[in-house]
């Protein structure tokens, strides 16, 4: 099996600008009641979505006190399968068992692993992305300067630590890894050269300061210069997710769409907006009967990959896109992708399902989507906002750990502790960050 981190193409599997706009009345919208399916931590007074506020700002601040202690740099899932016993192509049986062996433990004891192998944890720019936009909209909503100073730090940091060697800004994983070809360490990504995009583009449009944009537009130079475009015909194209692969993601495509069409009408780069159009176009071709999109360029049905996170991304990218654009057919299809979601990839209208047909494992990566999909769609899709409060208490109360963080993933048996940095924490400070932005208090 291929090991792939999250966003990571893999043939097997392992955000746009937040705008404000008038909220309807939800301060009385009543929760359902946790599934018996895992044991939980329940607080019944987080009825409303007023009380979830004070939970989310409650979280925020212990999870914003765990990175203050721990730093930028951390674990994540796939950094040890980078490592040269993972990574060879013809092991021999004794490195077979060998691997066997270690995955085993990795599963059991994945600190004690790292530490075996001497695998370091590294700061990672999609992290890092995710950290400057999260810090930025807990700023906005509590108007705290100390989460504004953070964020600068991560956006610096970034604009540190860019992959050189290319015709624009761009960022990449700071390790290997092996999906349908190999991807050697920093090799830019179109997810991740998009996620430090959306962080820059909302520092933009928070400061006006041209510097960002200015990035902005020499990230939309990277997509359309070094990443490869596959021409479908004369209206459709789909981006590579790095400059050396040719893979069709359906949701690294919609990613470098949405970030295009928004730069392209805010320079006025006609160009920009016409080959996220084109790309957009690929993708809802792609869109399945139920309304929903597969993983894989040219996977169909039943026959595809769908996952909870990948369907929040294309989503989200799909809802600023019908925003950008205004057009009926986007938000037609949004919505019924958002209907598919909601029907299949929550289990009582609570859990973030793993996948359709699976709820286990409950992935924080996925519980954080959850709260970024419906927080982010709910302006214009209400139904989703009983399944956002629902997934976000949920989440606060069985996944957070007392000290701050998050839990990796919770099974029918057992609970994975493991703090990861990227896959977790950042994701999470992201969705609490955006959720606080447009629903608790404003400037």
């Amino acid at each position: 099996m291929s090991a792939t981190p999250s966003e990571l193409p893999a043939s097997v599997p392992a955000s746009s600008d937040t705008q404000r706009t008038p909220r309807p009345n939800l301060m009385q919208i009543q929760v359902q009641s946790c599934p018996n399916e895992v044991a939980v931590r329940v607080r019944p007074h987080v009825r409303t979505m007023g009380s979830l506020i004070e939970l989310a700002e409650g979280s925020a601040r212990k999870l914003d006190g765990w990175i203050e202690r721990n730093g930028w740099a951390g674990y994540d899932p796939y950094d040890v399968k980078a490592h040269p016993i993972f990574m060879k192509r013809d092991p021999s049986v004794v490195e077979k068992v060998l691997r066997g062996t270690l995955s085993r433990l990795e599963y059991r004891a994945p600190l004690l692993l790292r530490k075996f192998l001497g695998v370091e944890k590294a700061i990672n720019a999609k992290a890092m992305g995710l950290f400057a936009k999260g810090y930025l909209g807990l700023y906005r909503a509590l108007q705290d300067d100390r989460y504004l100073t953070k964020a600068q730090e991560a956006i610096d940091w970034l604009d540190e630590n860019r992959s050189n060697g290319y015709s624009g800004a761009c960022w990449g994983y700071p390790f290997d890894w092996q999906s349908r070809v190999f991807i050697p360490k920093a090799t830019p990504s179109s997810v991740v050269s998009s996620i430090a995009g959306n962080a820059h583009w909302a520092f933009y449009k928070l400061t006006g300061d041209r510097r960002y944009l200015d990035t902005c537009r020499d990230i939309c130079e990277f997509f359309t210069t070094d990443l490869n475009i596959c021409r479908i015909d004369d209206s459709r194209i789909c981006f590579s997710y790095t400059p050396i692969d040719h893979f069709r993601v359906n949701n690294a495509n919609l990613f470098v769409a949405e970030f295009l069409i928004k730069v392209g009408q805010e320079l006025g780069r006609e160009e920009f907006q016409q080959l996220g159009l084109e790309a957009a176009n690929y993708t809802l071709s792609e869109q399945n009967a139920d309304g929903s999109i597969c993983y894989w360029g040219g996977e169909r049905g039943e026959d595809g990959h769908i996952d909870h996170y990948h369907s929040g991304f294309e989503l989200r990218s799909l809802h600023s896109i019908s925003r950008l654009t205004g057009e009926e057919r986007i938000r037609a299809a949004t919505r019924r992708y958002y209907r598919f979601y909601l029907d299949n990839l929550f289990a009582d209208r609570t859990l973030p399902k793993f996948t359709p047909r699976s709820t286990y494992p409950i992935n924080i990566h996925s519980c954080a989507e959850a709260l970024l999909c419906c927080a982010t769609l709910s302006a214009d899709f209400e139904e989703g906002t009983r399944y956002l409060i629902n997934a976000a208490r949920w989440t606060i109360e069985n996944m957070q750990d007392e000290s701050g963080y998050f839990y990796y993933l919770r099974t029918d048996r057992r609970v994975n502790r493991t703090p990861y940095v990227r896959w977790g924490q950042a994701w999470m400070l992201n969705a609490l960050g955006t959720f606080l932005e447009l629903y608790g208090r404003t400037m």
